[in-house]
């Protein structure tokens, strides 16, 4: 279970020069707040930022937002970052989901990581999954017209709910496993805590690339 209260959290990452405030100020101009036109990918619900922080040093010339909603998990993501100054290519953001529309611009994403995102296993609550149609309507206006999505879980009813989601969404599969680890897609796989602990317990991880149906004109206000 996540964290969720710790003392003084806030006042750290209100003082902390690597996580954007006033989020929604930026929408369509985050190349300004990089300082630079790199592509921009953001992982939502980075958890405690060992993916995000990997993937920004593997990948210089791409600029990664890290979205988390809760103020004691960016915490630990702030204090990684700290012993890491030099990835200058990142940021965060404490904020839901729910609200990545009136942060982000149509077009304005390269790319999106979903990472053992919560199951919400009740019924009424599938419309809140962050690949729910609902959100993958969001991203699919949001992301550039090469855009896409990658998602890895070991929740296989998740998971299953995952894959009929983007299938009714008309959404292209790119790749699709039931067990990252022992397939060819392992390659080049950066893990996440929670992937490293899932792992490590036996569990399978799956894995899905997507990308939206290419619609000209879809990323049009």
């Amino acid at each position: 279970m996540r964290l969720r209260n710790v003392p003084g959290s806030r006042e750290v990452i209100a003082a902390n020069e690597f996580v954007v405030h006033d989020e929604q100020s930026h929408r369509g101009e985050w190349a300004a707040v990089f300082g630079n036109d790199h592509p921009i990918h953001v992982e939502i619900g980075m958890g405690k930022g060992s993916f995000l922080m990997e993937m920004a040093r593997r990948n210089p010339d791409i600029n990664y937002v890290g979205i988390e909603k809760y103020s004691s998990v960016l915490l630990r993501a702030i204090e990684k970052h700290e012993e890491a100054p030099e990835l200058t290519n990142l940021k965060f953001i404490r904020m839901d989901a729910e609200e990545i529309e009136e942060v982000f611009a149509p077009g304005e994403i390269g790319y999106i990581y979903l990472n053992f995102s919560d199951p919400w296993p009740k019924d009424r609550h599938a419309k809140r999954r962050l690949t729910s149609d609902r959100f993958l309507k969001r991203y699919e206006k949001l992301l550039a017209p090469d855009g896409g999505v990658t998602f890895k879980t070991d929740n296989v009813d998740l998971f299953d709910f995952s894959v009929e989601s983007a299938e009714v969404c008309g959404w292209e599969q790119l790749a699709i496993t039931r067990d990252l680890h022992a397939s060819p897609y392992v390659e080049g796989n950066v893990m996440t805590e929670y992937e490293k602990k899932f792992s490590g317990l036996g569990n399978k991880i799956c894995m899905l690339q997507i990308r939206p149906p290419r619609n000209e004109g879809k990323n049009a206000e």
